[in-house]
C-alpha cells in the first residue's frame, strides 16, 4: 500500500474503528499477535429514568485511550486457580479477572456468582495488540459508590445505553465496537434483572469477528451467520450480522441473530 493509498484509508475509517491490520486472513499468518486474554464486566442498575450501566473513560495514553468502557482487563496469572496458568483453566481465570478488575478500576466489589457470563469477543488476525474478552454483565448494589484512580482511568459515568449511543453518533464518547454492540443489546431490555434473566436464558455470544473493506472505502465487522462471512466478502448477498464502521457513524445491520 502507498502512503497515498493509507492515508485515504485513514480519512475513510472511523476514528473508534480499533482493529487496525486488516490484512491476515488467519490466525496463523505471519506476524499476527496472539490474542491476549481479558475480561470486562457490565455493571448494571436502575436509574429514575431506566437501566444504566457502568463506563469508564480510559487514560488517552494506554491501550484504548480515551475510550469508554467498562470495568475489565487482561487476565493475570494470579486469576488462575493455585496462580498457575492453565489452559483448560482460562474461563475459570476470566471469572476471577472480571472480580479483580471491577474492584481496581472502579471500586467496586461484586462476586463471580454475581456474574452472567454472556459474549466473548475475538478480534481478526493482525499484528496489533489484540485481546479475547469475556464479557459478563451483574447487578450493582445501589448503595455501592465508585471509586476511580485517576491514573489508567479518568472519569466514570453511570450512562442510560440509549444516552450512550446517541452521544456516540453525535461525536461526544468514543466506542469500540464491541462496547457499542453490547449496548445495542442490552438498550432492549428493562429493567437490569430483565437484562440479567435474558442473559442466562441464552448461550453466549461467540464473535470472532472479521473485517474488509467496502468498495466505498468503509470497514466492515463480520461476524458468524453473516452471508459474506466465510469468504470475507461483505458483497455477498444474503443474510446480515454485520456493523458498518462508516466514518460518518456506526450502522448494525442483522437479519440472522437474536438479541
Amino acid at each position: 500500500m502507498s502512503e497515498q493509498d493509507s492515508g485515504s484509508s485513514a480519512e475513510k475509517q472511523h476514528r473508534n474503528d480499533m482493529y487496525g491490520n486488516i490484512d491476515a486472513r488467519g490466525e496463523s499468518d505471519e506476524g499476527v499477535m496472539p490474542a491476549i486474554p481479558a475480561a470486562t464486566v457490565v455493571l448494571l442498575r436502575d436509574g429514575e429514568r431506566g437501566v444504566e450501566v457502568l463506563m469508564l473513560r480510559k487514560n488517552s495514553k494506554i491501550t484504548f485511550g480515551g475510550m469508554w468502557v467498562f470495568p475489565g482487563g487482561k487476565i493475570d496469572a494470579e486469576d488462575y486457580p493455585g496462580g498457575v496458568v492453565v489452559e483448560d483453566e482460562l474461563q475459570q481465570a476470566a471469572y476471577a479477572a472480571a472480580v479483580r478488575e471491577t474492584e481496581e478500576e472502579a471500586g467496586i466489589d461484586v462476586s463471580a456468582d454475581k456474574f452472567v457470563y454472556f459474549a466473548h469477543w475475538s478480534p481478526p488476525p493482525g499484528p496489533q495488540k489484540r485481546f479475547a474478552t469475556w464479557f459478563f454483565a451483574a447487578c450493582a448494589d445501589s448503595d455501592h459508590s465508585v471509586s476511580i484512580d485517576g491514573g489508567e482511568i479518568k472519569d466514570h459515568a453511570w450512562l442510560r445505553p440509549a444516552d450512550a449511543l446517541a452521544r456516540h453518533a453525535a461525536g461526544e464518547l468514543d466506542l469500540v465496537p464491541p462496547t457499542w454492540i453490547t449496548l445495542q443489546h442490552i438498550a432492549r431490555y428493562s429493567p437490569s434483572a430483565a437484562i440479567i434473566e435474558h442473559f442466562k436464558t441464552q448461550q453466549p455470544k461467540v464473535y470472532a469477528t472479521r473485517v474488509v473493506k467496502s468498495a466505498n472505502g468503509d470497514r466492515v465487522a463480520l461476524w458468524q451467520q453473516d452471508a459474506g462471512y466465510n469468504g470475507w466478502d461483505d458483497t455477498v448477498a444474503g443474510a446480515r450480522h454485520r456493523l458498518v464502521m462508516g466514518k460518518q457513524g456506526f450502522v448494525f445491520e442483522n437479519t440472522v441473530e437474536q438479541y
